[in-house]
């Protein structure tokens, strides 16, 4: 493609929106144009690096034996109502009423498309397993857009289905579809690692994100440095080491604490470290409020907590705990005629100081399995860095990543909601059991930025560069470049490679400048300077420097540098 006859321009100012680099250099290399808060153009640049990363997942997901379908964006709203998250999903379902006056909805995620495809093609267990997969365009309403395409509401997605006849089966589809992620991300040229994760909206018994390491990344994981446990700040557990027992049996007595209403400023009125104090929080969700005590040293985790309510909470105003008799800054699970909790990090046996639900003072001698109410005793408790994994006792490493897939073992609960059942050995009627694999592609795009970048621009990998060669004609009044410029273009078009051929009328410094800017893997360049060696300017893009190949050799230099394992 020669550059003069190009659809391609690049800014050189963009928003002070643009807070990550993935997004700065998108924009500044021309790749995509905002639209509005979180749905972009692609240009057809942007749009050719997105075909080449669609055309690894392809590849791999057909080398694993999965069927491309499509299934469609606009669906109706009774296929969400079946499965029970026409209501739950977050964010919200977007909707529009057809002219026949039909509620449809815009898919987020296609779970219930591909269990009603699953359920009218399966009859006997010898219809089993399969994998069905498509790219397709989703829609998901985010609160705050953000990150150019990491954070998006409209978005291309690979989902991928499996349905199984037992869990047997599930497990074998699952680590098929762990093993071809870690192909497409290696082909892409991103390291990652699998993390446990928390399901969300799309619900199941396990599930694992695959994480870019970027300190600009937006999800934090815990990896332990001893063993493989890994899991993003959502689902991470840790081993809660034992603090001192305080035992006893003493009588709860009240301490004046007057204006003290955290946890720090307690420890330190009273001489005490922050595990021997039980702090209290309130949430309201659907069914009235709930409490929720910890131990002083460790946080909530929200998500867990969300897991166990099944469905978002929202901390208690000021109104609502003065409705119930309780009081801001000074609470208790003691005495309380609502819903509580206890974090495991708890001992119901020891003695603790905790709020007394009355102002300007706190309780001591407060052991929990005598003096306070609660209803069960989970883990809803926040890892932090340096904590000891729950594996092996090692210590927790804290990293910044970027999500850039996430695979589910979704069970049952979609095929029995949705009919997806199947006729065993001995004339059972028994539903598939299901696993769900999603790719977002322009998020892993802008993961590969992330990943890989300096400050003069992008440093695409060779196997999802738009094009492969940058080709740059200096000396345009020179005749003998021009001839030559465009015998190295149509020759290494015969040659099968995807050549850009800048071949402006612009300055060397600008040529120079896109070149870097867009990153693609080899920067061939013809000058008045070369051809008097006879010779062409061959750089890589991720090199220092570059060297002179003789245009007899050229050729075959390029071929070997495309031929090279690296990415």
């Amino acid at each position: 493609m020669r550059l003069s006859k190009y659809f391609w321009k690049t800014l050189r100012e963009i928003s002070s929106d643009a807070e990550m680099e993935s997004h700065k250099l998108l924009l500044k290399a021309g790749f995509i144009q905002q639209v509005t808060s979180g749905i972009f153009n692609y240009t057809p640049i942007g749009w050719k690096a997105i075909s080449k990363i669609k055309e690894v997942i392809f590849q791999e997901m057909n080398l694993a034996g999965a069927f491309e379908v499509n299934l469609p964006v606009n669906q109706p709203i009774d296929l969400w109502e079946k499965s029970g998250r026409s209501k739950t999903f977050v964010p919200p379902l977007a909707s529009f009423e057809d002219r026949r006056g039909n509620e449809m909805v815009i898919a987020p995620t296609h779970e219930e498309t591909a269990t009603f495809l699953a359920a009218s093609y399966l009859d006997s267990y010898r219809d089993l397993p399969f994998i069905i997969y498509h790219i397709q365009t989703k829609f998901r309403d985010e609160t705050r857009p953000r990150a150019g395409l990491l954070r998006v509401r409209e978005f291309e997605m690979k989902d991928a289905y499996s349905f199984d006849k037992d869990e047997e089966g599930l497990d074998d589809s699952y680590r098929t579809m762990i093993k071809t992620y870690e192909n497409i991300f290696r082909r892409c040229g991103l390291d990652v690692i699998k993390v446990e994760a928390d399901s969300g909206p799309i619900g199941g018994k396990d599930s694992s994100e695959f994480i870019s390491i970027a300190s600009s990344g937006e999800d934090t994981i815990f990896s332990c440095d001893s063993c493989d446990y890994a899991a993003n700040s959502e689902k991470a557990e840790f081993f809660k080491l034992d603090a001192d027992k305080l035992s006893g049996n003493e009588d709860i007595k009240d301490i004046e604490t007057p204006n003290i209403t955290t946890i720090k400023g307690l420890s330190k009125f009273l001489n005490l470290s922050k595990d021997k104090i039980i702090k209290t929080v309130v949430y309201k969700f659907s069914k009235g409020l709930i409490s929720v005590s910890i131990r002083g040293d460790l946080d909530i985790n929200e998500t867990k907590l969300r897991n166990y309510l099944n469905e978002d909470p929202k901390p208690a105003t000021k109104k609502d705990l003065e409705n119930h008799g309780l009081i801001e800054g000074y609470l208790s699970a003691r005495n309380i005629k609502i819903s509580s909790i206890l974090d495991d990090s708890i001992d119901i046996d020891s003695s603790y100081v905790t709020g007394s639900n009355k102002e300007n003072y706190h309780l001591k001698n407060v052991i929990p399995k005598r003096d306070l109410n609660y209803d069960e005793i989970i883990d809803v408790s926040l890892a932090q860095k340096g904590f000891n994994c729950i594996r092996c006792k090692g210590f927790l490493n804290e990293k910044r990543g970027i999500e850039v897939g996430h695979v589910f073992k979704l069970g049952t609960g979609y095929s029995e909601k949705l009919g997806a059942y199947f006729i065993d050995q001995k004339g059972n009627s028994l539903p598939s059991v299901m696993g769900c694999y999603g790719i977002g592609v322009g998020r892993l795009l802008a993961a590969v930025i992330e990943a890989r970048h300096d400050k003069k621009g992008i440093i695409f990998p060779k196997t999802i560069a738009p094009f492969q060669i940058y080709l740059i004609n200096l000396n345009n009044e020179s005749q003998e470049v021009l001839d030559k410029s465009n015998y190295l273009y149509e020759n290494l078009k015969k040659l099968n490679y995807d050549v850009l051929f800048d071949d402006r009328n612009e300055t060397p410094g600008v040529k120079l400048n896109d070149s870097d800017l867009l990153g693609i893997p080899l920067r061939l360049l013809v000058s008045k300077r070369t051809l008097s060696e006879q010779s062409v300017e061959f750089k890589p893009r991720d090199a220092e420097q570059s060297k002179l190949i003789s245009i007899e050799e050229i050729f075959q230099e390029v071929d070997r540098f495309y031929n090279s394992i690296d990415t």
